[in-house]
């Protein structure tokens, strides 16, 4: 695939086909990472930080940790009772 630079302003861009924009869920206002590599440029959209839990959330995930825990507990103590060769 093949991209010219276009003039925007006093700086240059380039035009990326519909295609690339869909398949990378890429739209206007989108933060793109640009990696200079020695081979040429990386461009990636920047990662979203997951959202943060509000304290219920975090509370009930801890919860369920701690459930699941006890629960692989009763495994662990149970583990070696096999059979024996």
């Amino acid at each position: 695939m093949k991209a010219r630079l276009v003039r925007i302003g006093k700086s240059r861009g380039i035009r990326l086909p519909a295609s690339i924009l869909k398949l990378y869920n890429l739209f206007e206002g989108v933060e793109l990472e640009v990696e200079e590599r020695q081979d040429g440029i990386l461009l990636r959209p920047v990662a979203e930080k997951p959202p943060k839990l509000t304290w219920a959330e975090a509370y009930q995930e801890m919860a369920n940790e701690a459930a699941e825990r006890l629960e692989w507990s009763e495994w662990d103590s149970l583990a070696g009772d096999g059979p024996r060769d």
